[in-house]
């Protein structure tokens, strides 16, 4: 059976045969940093090739899925520009090895949704959602181009008005109202969460799983499609931002736990 203790900063479990990959940074909100991104870029791909795993649920540990960036990591990113690119490099494989994953992908957002969270969450099969939950992908908050897949899949899930908005914004969306507009599948009470991913994995676990797995495939070549396209305009954007003196700015009004003052520049 295919072992995952050697990573350090996602916990899986299995359950029969449905397997639960956590990101496991719960003091943190389980915020990206630069083990975490690493991690990410190569667990779905280790999953894909799971043979005692059929269906797999994606969540957080604690009270959060994942919360975004880790602004210390951003910093590092903006020093060093090999550490930006690996970033970039690492980007790309989270998304396409989601898009490449032939199993069933259940986001299970039990909390904050930010980011590249949201980014995974949205490109999952299926998302449940606690109604506590928010869900937004904040990057120009910091002054940076939401880069890692939100340009993509926003606008598929919501329009391209809707999406532009809340791209624009960054504003962070109560799950019901993720839920209303098409975002995300189900938004259900806190305390039932657990049951309503469980009972849904059941019964895709009860199913055609080659049917199933296949259909989804099938389903993704368009996204696949979009994703050629778009990630790589996206991130050239985001790498333009990542030098810049709002991004510098809005880093710097983070850590210090005030409004950034943006200059355009």
């Amino acid at each position: 059976m295919r072992s995952y203790d050697h990573y350090e900063t996602i916990a899986v479990t299995r359950e029969g045969r449905i397997l639960t990959i956590t990101m496991n940074r719960p003091e943190v909100l389980n915020a990206t940093n630069a083990v975490l991104h690493k991690e990410l870029s190569e667990i779905f791909y280790d999953v894909n090739l799971d043979e005692d795993a059929d269906i797999i649920i994606f969540t957080g540990a604690g009270r959060a899925f994942s919360a975004g960036g880790d602004t210390a990591w951003m910093q590092t990113m903006i020093d060093d520009q090999g550490i930006w690119r690996r970033t970039v490099q690492e980007g790309k494989r989270i998304v396409n090895s989601i898009l490449d994953l032939e199993k069933p992908l259940i986001a299970k957002v039990n909390g904050p949704c930010a980011g590249l969270g949201a980014t995974m969450a949205l490109f999952s099969d299926v998302i449940f959602a606690g109604e506590s939950a928010v869900i937004g992908d904040p990057h120009v908050n910091v002054g940076f181009v939401a880069g890692d897949g939100g340009a993509v899949i926003w606008p598929q899930l919501i329009g391209f008005a809707r999406a532009k908005e809340f791209l624009m914004t960054g504003e962070l969306l109560p799950a019901q109202r993720c839920a209303d507009m098409g975002l995300i599948n189900y938004a259900v009470p806190d305390d039932e969460l657990d049951a309503a991913v469980q009972k849904f994995a059941e019964r895709l676990g009860r199913g055609a799983l080659q049917a199933i797995n296949l259909t989804k495939v099938s389903v993704n070549v368009a996204l696949k499609q979009l994703v050629a396209g778009v990630l790589e305009t996206s991130i050239a954007w985001e790498s333009v931002t990542n030098m810049t003196l709002d991004h510098q700015e809005g880093v710097n009004a983070f850590n210090e736990k005030r409004r950034p003052n943006y200059v355009g520049k």
